[in-house]
């Protein structure tokens, strides 16, 4: 009597407990599973990515900061060249003839465009005249201790940023001395640089300045003060305690994720110019960054919502056909135990549903890892050709000049491709550019890397190989084009440009410049050759 009150209790109990039924715990696992995978993978994703994106980022403006840097340096030695020039043509003037070096100066500085304004100083620091002529200074001693420092040196002169006593302006001086033919000092002749108004620096970089991402670029001077900068108001103004700033200050350059002036979280890269002692610093926030890679979750989400939220639709159906039989059996059961029918024997259903619901899951991962990869494959190769593309060519690149290890790159170009696009057509060219591109491939040994760099151009990198072997690598691949049946009804030649690595450069930018360059002169010596670039790293 006990243990049947005991057994009703029981019963009871469980009656009253909320149950889940199978359908709904298969479901309800299958749907965590999917959301914890795809949780790991966008974390995963995102983590590698803001790395990834951070790196080029900061390549990228360490790069950028050398472009300028040179930039601005061949810019201070043509503002010379041209000073140089002026020189050797004052001391035939007669220095008391106004009017004629007034008209002089006017010449030479509307046709260079690189100074505000000119001015010639006699031996003594007296202004004989001035480029827009200003009457107020000429017979008047210059005041600058920067035009005085440049008659004194009676050599090439770059002043730092100064601010002059009477207007005011902040200046940089670029002067030269004159002398006559028995070597008599006459005086100088300097170009003023206005850095708060429209000058060379902003004409030639303005475009520069800030892109849509809100990355820029500043110089600074020796001491840290700003020359050039997106906000003008702030050209002077003493940013010496910025981070990497301090760090050109001591004469070092790269690239580093810092936080500036006013807090912002930023991306820098920077260089200093050579013959200026100036620093070049471009930026980029780091916010940038997260915007990139915000956008690129939200494609990776998008992409496999719809896989995985079929996936789930699936495994929910197969989870129900699975329980079937379960419920048929609790019936059955329940039945049996009432009176009211036999116990019979049910076939195994189960096993061959739940080997259905692992075969599609696994399926469906197995599908998603190979779009994964078909992506990868594709972001590193060339639709057209099938070659290596360009990101792959430059992360090689990268990685050989971190090895150390030496080797030769070489730039081809096909002659003439244009007319081979306007004579026959695209796809003729494609069929071209396919050609060439497999000659290439099969020239080249199993260690050396090959890619289309863009358009009609090709790169070769050729491991543990000077210069002299990558010309004979050249002129094989250039034979072997000359030679070969080519799918239009016209010769076809390419040209090419060699350089080495460590003798010509160390830095990746640079190399291929040098061989992008030998590849123009073989251009200009008449195409269908090969040069190597002279130049010797120093």
């Amino acid at each position: 009597m006990i243990a049947h009150k005991r057994v009703s209790r029981l019963r009871r109990k469980l009656k009253n407990t909320k149950k889940i039924s199978l359908t709904a715990l298969l479901g309800g696992l299958v749907t965590i599973s999917v959301l914890m995978t795809l949780t790991i993978m966008v974390i995963s994703s995102y983590t590698s990515q803001k790395q990834s994106l951070i790196d080029n980022t900061l390549s990228l403006n360490y790069a950028s900061a050398v472009q300028v840097s040179q930039t601005l340096d061949s810019l201070f030695s043509s503002m010379q060249e041209s000073l140089k020039y002026a020189a050797k043509y004052f001391p035939e003037l007669d220095f008391s003839d106004t009017d004629k070096l007034s008209s002089t100066l006017d010449l030479i500085r509307n046709s260079s465009n690189y100074f505000n304004s000119i001015s010639l100083v006699d031996e003594t620091g007296v202004v004989l005249s001035t480029s827009p002529y200003l009457k107020d200074s000429i017979g008047r001693h210059v005041s600058s201790e920067a035009a005085k420092a440049a008659i004194k040196s009676r050599d090439s002169y770059i002043s730092k940023a100064y601010q002059t006593p009477r207007t005011k302006r902040r200046i940089v001086f670029v002067s030269e001395p004159i002398f006559t033919s028995t070597g008599e000092y006459k005086g100088t002749i300097g170009g003023n640089i206005y850095l708060q108004e429209n000058n060379i620096l902003s004409l030639s970089f303005g475009s520069q300045l800030k892109t849509s991402n809100g990355s820029y670029f500043f110089i600074v001077d020796q001491k840290g003060t700003l020359l050039f900068h997106p906000d003008t108001n702030r050209i002077g103004e003493n940013v010496s305690k910025n981070k990497v700033v301090q760090k050109l200050l001591k004469d070092q350059t790269g690239k580093e994720q810092y936080n500036n002036l006013a807090g912002v979280d930023s991306l820098a890269g920077y260089y200093k110019v050579p013959s200026t002692g100036w620093g070049i610093v471009v930026v980029s926030p780091t916010q940038t960054v997260y915007d990139q890679l915000n956008h690129h979750i939200q494609l990776l989400l998008l992409y496999t919502s719809v896989p995985f939220l079929v996936l789930t639709l699936i495994v929910i159906q197969v989870a129900r056909k699975l329980a079937r039989p379960f419920v048929l059996l609790g019936d059955l059961v329940n039945q049996v135990d009432k009176g009211q029918v036999e116990l019979s024997v049910l076939k195994p259903h189960w096993n061959r549903e739940a080997d259905l619901l692992t075969r599609t899951v696994v399926g469906a991962m197995a599908n998603f890892r190979k779009q994964k990869d078909q992506l990868s494959y594709d972001a590193r190769t060339d639709v057209l050709t099938g070659m290596n593309n360009r990101r792959t060519f430059e992360e090689v690149i990268q990685d050989w000049i971190q090895e150390g290890d030496p080797f030769s790159i070489i730039v081809l170009d096909i002659d003439r491709f244009k007319s081979i696009n306007d004579t026959f057509g695209h796809h003729a060219g494609d069929e071209v550019l396919k050609h060439i591109a497999n000659i290439i491939q099969l020239s080249v040994r199993p260690e050396d890397i090959c890619a289309r760099f863009g358009g009609e151009e090709f790169v070769v990198l050729l491991r543990n190989s000077e210069s002299d072997l990558a010309f004979e690598m050249a002129e094989r691949i250039r034979i072997s084009v000359e030679e070969s049946v080519v799918p239009v009804d016209r010769p076809v030649t390419i040209s090419a440009g060699i350089a080495e690595f460590p003798l010509h450069s160390a830095t990746a930018t640079e190399l291929f410049h040098l061989a992008d360059n030998a590849l123009y002169q073989a251009k200009e010596e008449g195409r269908n050759r090969t040069v190597t670039i002279q130049t010797v790293i120093k």
